[in-house]
């Protein structure tokens, strides 16, 4: 079977699901929905919890909620998808093979394609974990999806290592389940996922959340007994002496997630080695012509409101590109003391603001994000407290880019407040309306 379509996108979750919208709102009729699942929606149909939509709608909604509004949305519309379908590999000419249960093996050629294949957790052998292979060692997501799509209790006394946002949930979600939570491990001197999550999740149950610990071997050969955890040092290695065993029958594993870029490299898409995402212009356009990348793909979002606003950005760069407008400039991002890393890495046009975000390498208190161009500072922002947890963003007036050479480097750093900028240079950023 082949097929042609005007765009091609790979993942029907959030991100494929806004984008297509989106596509479909700026003209684009000839859409086409690649989804592997049984149904659209991805992750956010396991997400029974509430808190998706508040940035977005204004109001609390569950997951399966958030997803069903843009699956109306596209069906409201008429967009074309194909669910159990496997996207097996893209070409950098843009042609897609996938396999799909009735039609069997199909040929797509797309004019452009959207990367939005989402990301999948770290396991156990991925992270090394000692011992043998017993029954109860779980990623959080796994058992998120245990309990609520298939009804099934992993466990009852349960450890978790790592503290990201799924981990969190999970620990309030099977200590309403009556499991017994005994503890959060977190390897790291803070937590990866939101506060607000350690707060509902962990406080309000009185789960104890260790910075600076680790699981470092499982016991038991059929069924998980326990585990041992210890202390680490500032270079993450496991204090000797400090080790402590754990009574368990359930370990979870929150350990970080992977964008799912094995398709990309295929099509010889350039990665960013720290996000694991394609690299990327403000039009989240990768380095392969006519191929756009947008959600967790791209870079881990902490909200599912970004994911869609991101997904939306992506359509705007198809849009533009299907009308063959072509790029002025090609200003690179970089990130200095503070930062981890910055999406997009590239500014391709003036001709619009564009929107930064960022994420910070660890805890830091009452001082500044500084934009700086060569010698120049085009931006500062205060900040009191930043975590890597919580995505930042900032916004880049096309005023100042069009002031700005067709090549050169914007770089973002943190600065403590007791680095001041002189009253000149803030006065000039604030002068700019930035």
């Amino acid at each position: 079977m082949r097929v042609q379509v005007d765009v091609a996108i790979i993942g029907g979750g959030p991100a494929g699901l806004a984008a297509a919208i989106a596509c479909h709102d700026q003209g684009i009729q000839d859409i086409l929905i690649l989804e592997r699942d049984r149904h659209l929606g991805g992750i956010l149909q396991q997400c029974i919890h509430t808190g998706f939509g508040l940035h977005r709608f204004g109001e609390e909604l569950t997951g399966p909620e958030y997803a069903h509004i843009f699956i109306d949305g596209v069906k409201d519309r008429n967009i074309s998808y194909l669910l159990d379908t496997m996207v097996i590999e893209i070409r950098k000419d843009k042609i897609i093979y996938a396999l799909n249960s009735e039609k069997g093996l199909i040929e797509i050629e797309a004019k452009a394609i959207i990367l939005a294949m989402g990301c999948r957790e770290r396991t156990r052998g991925a992270i090394q974990i000692p011992g043998d292979r017993p029954a109860g060692v779980y990623t959080a997501g796994m058992a998120q999806l245990l309990v609520n799509m298939e009804g099934y209790l992993p466990g009852k006394e349960i450890v978790i290592l790592g503290s990201g946002d799924i981990g969190l949930i999970m620990a309030r979600r099977l200590t309403w389940e009556g499991a017994n939570v005994k503890m959060v491990c977190e390897i790291m001197p803070y937590s990866s996922g939101l506060a607000r999550n350690i707060r509902q999740c962990l406080d309000d149950y009185d789960i104890p959340l260790l910075f600076n610990h680790t699981v470092v071997k499982v016991h038991g050969s059929k069924r998980l007994e326990g585990v041992t955890i210890a202390e680490v040092d500032s270079n993450r290695v496991p204090i000797p002496g400090s080790e402590r065993y754990i009574e368990c029958d359930t370990l979870l594993l929150s350990v970080g997630l992977l964008p799912e870029n094995e398709l990309s490299e295929g099509a010889n898409v350039l990665l960013d080695e720290i996000t694991g995402g394609p690299i990327v212009d403000e039009y989240r356009h990768t380095s392969v012509d006519g191929i756009f990348a947008c959600g967790n793909v791209l870079h881990v979002h902490d909200l599912v409101d970004y994911v869609s606003e991101e997904a939306e950005i992506a359509a705007r760069g198809v849009a533009r590109y299907l009308k063959g407008d072509k790029s002025d400039s090609r200003i690179s991002i970089s990130h200095g003391a503070g930062i981890q890393y910055t999406v997009p890495h590239i500014i391709s046009s003036r001709d619009e603001d564009v929107e930064l975000f960022f994420r910070a390498n660890g805890i830091y208190n009452d001082g500044m994000i500084q934009l700086t161009y060569g010698k120049d500072i085009l931006y500062t922002k205060r900040y009191n407290h930043i975590v890597p947890g919580k995505m930042e963003r900032i916004r880049i007036k096309k005023d100042i880019l069009r002031q700005l050479d067709m090549e050169g480097n914007i770089r973002i750093s943190w600065r403590q407040r007791e680095d001041e900028l002189s009253d000149e240079a803030h006065m000039y950023s604030l002068s700019t309306g930035m």
